[in-house]
């Protein structure tokens, strides 16, 4: 059937529901509810809205990844700052992670390197082996036998220890 209907040709039937006509003179409450729960309720929230929406399209962040600022080291926090201990492990538990980061990404270049060079990867992929083997040896050196449990305090004892054992060594070499 198309679209533009000559309404001449094709006559509709009337209905058989008649037109509501208004028979009395008293208006109608629901239209005067509606009306005042617009004007009350609905378009100061929606001015807000829209409002809010404006200010922040205009100061529009794009978020990619959350930058802490460093904090003081556990060495560096007062007798009994139960906060900056707080914070200090807080940051040792990034830098932790990003070191885990580090040392699998290093490991999955290393992987690469090999699976592209097949045979020759002594030869070829001499370099990532070398970086490989720095990066795992500075983190065991700092995170190594803490375990699992380990945090900021007992990774701060360890180094001291390690600093103790070096110059204990060289006294002893000299």
């Amino acid at each position: 059937m198309p679209e533009d209907h000559d309404w001449e040709a094709y006559k509709v039937p009337p209905t058989r529901t008649p037109v509501s006509e208004r028979t009395t003179s008293v208006p109608n409450p629901v239209d005067y509810f509606q009306s005042a729960f617009n004007y009350v309720l609905d378009a100061p929230v929606t001015f807000i809205r829209d409002w809010i929406e404006r200010w922040q399209n205009r100061n529009k962040f794009y978020y990619y990844h959350q930058k802490f600022r460093r904090v003081p080291d556990l060495s560096q926090c007062l007798e009994g700052d139960y906060l900056c201990y707080y914070e200090a492990e807080a940051q040792w538990r990034r830098d932790r992670m990003v070191d885990q980061e580090i040392v699998e990404i290093v490991r999955e270049r290393m992987a690469a390197c090999k699976q592209r060079e097949g045979p020759n990867q002594f030869q070829n992929c001499a370099k990532e082996m070398e970086l490989l083997a720095q990066v795992t040896k500075a983190y065991q050196d700092r995170y190594g036998d803490l375990g699992f449990h380990g945090n900021a305090r007992t990774c701060l004892m360890k180094q001291k220890h390690r600093m103790m054992e070096e110059r204990k060594a060289a006294q002893e070499n000299q």
